[in-house]
Order: structure tokens, then sequence, then C-alpha cells
């Protein structure tokens, strides 16, 4: 089961948070402020944004990936997923019941 890292700017990641869950395509997301430095067509930029954690699993990771990308404001949303080996057995049994397999 994934999970899926995400970066917002903070007066989108609410809304990709709530629309996530609300959708059933997460169980839950995490909301964690940060402050981002990177490199966009040719200069360096800094801005405060937020980490999203989303809780997913392996049926509807295409479609929470789409979802972000009509939601998010960004050209290249960060949307990366990161596969578990090993998760505590309760948890997953929570988010696997959560997350609509539609």
């Amino acid at each position: 089961m994934p999970t899926i890292y995400i970066t917002a700017p903070q007066e989108a990641a609410a809304e990709i948070a709530q629309t996530l869950v609300e959708e059933r395509l997460a169980a839950c997301v995490n909301r964690v402020a940060c402050e981002s430095v990177y490199r966009w067509e040719g200069d360096v930029h800094t801005d405060t944004e937020e980490i999203l954690l989303a809780k997913t699993t392996d049926e509807r990771y295409p479609d929470l990936r789409d979802r972000i990308v009509e939601l998010h404001p960004y050209e290249v949303p960060c949307i990366e997923r990161f596969d578990e080996k090993d998760t505590f057995e309760p948890f997953s049994n929570w988010r696997n019941k959560t997350v609509d397999t539609a």
C-alpha cells in the first residue's frame, strides 16, 4: 500500500487534502508546513508550502494522482509514491476499509 508525498502551496493544500478524503481516494492526509527551495525556469525560489502525506491503496493510486493534478495549481506538481514494506497491520486494515475501491 502506498503513501503519496505531495507538496502544495498553503492556500491549495487544505482543499486538496479535504477533497482526497471526501472522495475516498485517501484514508487520511497529513499536512505539514514546510519551506521549499527549488529551481524553476532557471531561477531559485523559496516558498512556504505544505507537505501532504496521503494514505491510499494500490487500486486507488491512479485516481488519486489524477485528482491531485486536476486540483493542484502548479504546472508540475510534486507527486511521489512511497511503497511500504512493513506497516502496522491494524493501520493497514483501517486504511483498506476506509478507501473506496470504486
